[in-house]
């Protein structure tokens, strides 16, 4: 696999959402850069928990064409950053509108919701963030699936999330291996 996962990352993003995907994907040898949006005027993004990351870029010197994934941690002001960047939200729409993944987890999915992806598609969020986009087709769940649409609950799902990352793209025998030395449940 070639292409490229970008994780947004914006001021306020939750930090065990954000490093623990980016941790498990690169565990598994994939091409993950971290990119700074919403709004982000250096490489440095601060969490919502203070913890201070530099990205890899910034997510406008991305190019979707090499992409086959964009995944959005949640966290607050984080996801609301990344929903109110165009850069970001343009940039999820074209991966996905090329037959590629998205991914977001906690408050997140409001991002997907603002680039258009979760029209008639079952997602969760962090409970309360179904307020903000189309309570019909929320279904709760820890990890939920929608075709190339993949959304989890909030930080206690980052390993899920992670894992079920790497079954939809193929690679569920280095997700359970992964997960074996990681000790997961």
């Amino acid at each position: 696999m070639s292409k490229k996962i970008a994780v947004f990352l914006a001021n306020g993003f939750e930090e065990v959402e954000a490093l623990a995907t980016v941790d498990v994907l690169r565990r598994a040898g994939l091409d993950v850069v971290t990119a700074a949006a919403g709004g982000a005027k250096t490489l440095q993004v601060i969490g919502a928990h203070n913890i201070p990351v530099t990205a890899d870029v910034f997510a406008k010197d991305l190019n979707a064409s090499d992409l086959i994934l964009t995944i959005c941690p949640g966290g607050l002001p984080g996801a609301t950053n990344l929903r109110d960047d165009p850069v970001v939200t343009k940039l999820i729409a074209a991966v996905f509108d090329a037959g590629n993944y998205a991914a977001a987890i906690c408050a997140a999915p409001i991002v997907l919701n603002a680039a258009g992806l979760l029209n008639g598609r079952k997602y969760t969020c962090y409970p309360s963030f179904e307020k903000q986009i189309n309570p019909a087709n929320y279904t709760g769940k820890r990890v939920q699936v929608d075709g190339k649409v993949i959304t989890a609950c909030g930080p206690g799902a980052s390993l899920e999330f992670a894992f079920e990352i790497l079954r939809q793209l193929g690679m569920g025998d280095a997700a359970s291996k992964i997960k074996a030395g990681m000790i997961a449940q």
